[in-house]
């Protein structure tokens, strides 16, 4: 007869036990998993579009194949270089600048955390994150508008041409996306300085260390990981545009393409003039390609300088 081993038996009893125990957590990831793979994998069938001349009598799969064509015609129209050139510029900015202002309303932040005025002050800084982007557009326009404020009542009725004049747009632009997103953004870096050991802090003050050297010394390398993580994230996203930043907020303006038009716009424009859907599916697989080789070629430097910070 054979004899039944101890350990062998109480690790089935661990096995059989973590299953049942598992249960539960892998009902509540199912529809997450669900939504996950609805949202983001079955879609990806639809990158063979960018590939082909949509027939709708004929159906995605035996549409007839047109190669790079799609691609040919997002790059050799003539607005290729300025929305590709507002893309990346917009973008840079709104990376450099969201960063610098979202650290700097973190810091404040935690530096005012104990304190009443904090508690008017946090939900105040995310409320413009969750205003939908055509109320943001109207309430531009409030300031913007021939009879707007700015005009009627600062510049005595003086007016600019906000709408038709493509110069000031850069500048407004960064503004509103800064006032949208810098204040919810700033989250995730109070919570990351909240974390750390206030004990560090009380010895710098020991030796005689300024606030801004505590924050330099101490704040800045502890959330360094924090910074170059949401850095990477944005990186992947910087042939994207905020779609109603660039579309609703100038008012669809033609005059201001030559600053508001960026390719999420173009690609916009072109499917509600040309009905072309395989051209807009180019210009997707387009941003979505560069953007994976520019998240792995900076994954690649952060790791090669400080591994500990790379997301892989």
């Amino acid at each position: 007869m054979d004899v039944i081993n101890p350990k062998e038996n109480r690790k089935r009893h661990i096995r059989k036990t973590s299953r049942v125990n598992y249960v539960p957590l892998f009902l509540m990831m199912l529809p997450g998993i669900l939504y996950l793979l609805a949202n983001n994998y079955l879609p990806m069938f639809g990158i063979i579009i960018a590939f082909k001349k949509l027939d709708y009598s004929k159906g995605i799969l035996f549409s007839d194949w047109c190669g790079l064509d799609n691609f040919e015609y997002l790059f050799k129209t003539r607005d290729a270089f300025i929305m590709i050139r507002n893309t990346l510029v917009y973008n840079l900015i709104f990376i450099t600048l969201g960063l610098v202002v979202a650290l700097s309303i973190a810091i404040m932040m935690t530096e005012i955390g104990k304190k009443k005025i904090a508690k008017f002050i946090q939900p105040a800084i995310c409320f413009p994150n969750m205003i939908s982007i055509i109320i943001v557009a109207y309430l531009v326009y409030a300031f913007l508008g021939s009879n707007g404020f700015i005009n009627n009542t600062l510049l005595n009725g003086n007016g600019i041409k906000w709408y038709s004049e493509a110069k000031r747009w850069p500048f407004i632009l960064v503004i509103v996306n800064l006032w949208k997103t810098a204040g919810y953004s700033s989250i995730i870096y109070i919570a990351s300085i909240s974390g750390i050991d206030g004990s560090l802090y009380e010895a710098a003050k020991l030796d005689g260390a300024s606030k801004m050297q505590q924050i330099r010394c101490i704040t800045l390398p502890i959330i360094k990981p924090m910074i170059i993580l949401m850095l990477l994230l944005s990186i992947s996203k910087i042939f994207n545009s905020d779609f109603g930043l660039f579309l609703q907020v100038p008012m669809n303006s033609g005059m201001l393409f030559s600053t508001t038009q960026t390719i999420d716009t173009y690609v916009y424009r072109s499917l509600m003039e040309l009905n072309n859907i395989g051209m807009s599916s180019a210009a997707s697989v387009f941003q979505s390609v560069i953007g994976f080789v520019l998240v792995m070629l900076s994954n690649a430097f952060v790791r090669k300088f400080d591994s500990d910070s790379a997301l892989f």
